[in-house]
């Protein structure tokens, strides 16, 4: 005699309900950490470009990994979150050589001794700045908001910790940004960096102080991991909306020295 068996699913329609409810209740939930996440970035974007426009002194304070020191100054002109223009002052040997980063991902590079400019080409956006740990990517007037997505990877008391990824279609040589912000004022204590390999790249540590209306950077110390190099960039003499023209932020401007 064969034995019949009846199977009935032990998941009830109530249970079901409660899974999907569940996984609503989830997807919302990563949904509204995504927008806190994304404003935070933008807070800490509008802290980083203060004001209309910023003037600033700069000394360089390169370390090789025995500890030898060698320092160069420079000048930096800010507009906007966009238009950016950095060049060196000193030593005599280097003076004149300068950076430019214009909207739409243009940059350029003038170097004296060939008496040209040279626009930079997107792949080799990650090389060194004229010996220094900072890379043309890093240097480039750009918010962070409108290069990365962010999400909450950890919250403490007083710091949102983040973890930034490229936005599709947006080229960077860093895989992966995980940065400190103070809770308070929004201003970025540390940025670690990947490669595009996943293996720690770059930590940038950064002071702020408040000057007038706003919290400006005083200091970057940029720390190279694979080179074991650092550079410290130190601001002074910063001034803010001073109306700085438009033609600052040219190419015909970035020749003249």
């Amino acid at each position: 005699m064969r034995n019949t068996y009846s199977f009935k699913s032990s998941i009830s329609p109530g249970s079901v309900f409660t899974v999907f409810a569940f996984l609503a209740v989830m997807c919302s939930l990563q949904e509204i950490m995504a927008q806190d996440a994304a404003d935070v970035l933008r807070k800490m974007d509008d802290v980083v470009f203060a004001g209309e426009d910023q003037t600033s002194g700069i000394r360089l304070i390169m370390t090789d990994r025995s500890g030898n020191e060698r320092v160069r100054e420079a000048k930096v002109w800010q507009k906007g979150s966009n238009k950016r223009l950095f060049r060196f002052t000193s030593p005599a040997a280097e003076a004149g050589i300068a950076f430019l980063s214009l909207p739409d991902d243009v940059m350029y590079l003038y170097m004296p001794a060939y008496g040209r400019e040279r626009r930079i080409a997107t792949h080799v956006r990650n090389q060194s700045f004229a010996g220094t740990d900072f890379s043309y990517e890093d240097l480039e007037a750009l918010r962070y908001s409108e290069r990365f997505e962010a999400s909450i990877a950890e919250e403490k008391d007083n710091h949102y910790i983040l973890r930034l990824v490229p936005l599709p279609g947006t080229r960077s040589d860093y895989s992966e940004i995980i940065v400190t912000i103070n809770r308070e004022h929004y201003y970025p204590e540390r940025m670690k960096s990947f490669d595009r390999g996943g293996q720690e790249y770059k930590i940038a540590d950064y002071r702020f102080e408040r000057k007038g209306d706003y919290w400006t950077t005083t200091e970057i110390r940029m720390t190279n991991l694979k080179r074991q190099h650092s550079t410290r960039m130190i601001f002074d003499d910063i001034e803010f909306d001073t109306g700085l023209d438009d033609d600052i932020f040219t190419v015909r401007n970035l020749t003249r020295y």
